[in-house]
């Protein structure tokens, strides 16, 4: 990890809900913004960001989302998902996040993530595989 990843420091995404990211079982008159797809924004913002703050053989995993989906975007509008880094503890970083569309807050939650070194996740996951095979 580079010394640059610490509390305090926070990024900010603007994202199109695009029909994608809506839920469809309203019918088109009762497309909103997807719980779902507000989890996945929060995760691959986090990430996304993340990465520029650790070393090249470095990668983040999620390890916790809780989201409160307070209000809904209509299909069409943008949101503004808001990743803060809350605390870094050794490898485990604890983030808040906000989510805004253009009239009003959607979204809160906390979002924890854990940095890996990814030849020793590629080793574990490859030695899991080896145990399933075996059954």
């Amino acid at each position: 990890m580079k010394d640059s990843l610490v509390a305090g420091i926070s990024t900010t995404a603007k994202i199109l809900v695009d029909r994608d990211r809506t839920i469809g079982f309203m019918g088109d008159e009762g497309r909103v913004y997807a719980t779902p797809w507000m989890v996945r924004d929060i995760e691959h913002t986090a990430r996304d960001w993340l990465i520029e703050h650790l070393d090249e053989d470095e990668d983040t995993v999620g390890t916790h989302v809780s989201v409160d989906h307070i209000a809904a975007t209509v299909e069409g509008d943008s949101v503004e998902v808001t990743i803060t880094v809350e605390e870094v503890n050794g490898r485990a970083v604890s983030m808040s996040a906000h989510v805004k569309d253009s009239l009003e807050d959607v979204g809160i939650g906390k979002h924890n993530r854990f940095v890996v070194d990814k030849s020793k996740t590629f080793e574990r996951l490859e030695a899991k595989r080896a145990k399933i095979e075996a059954l």
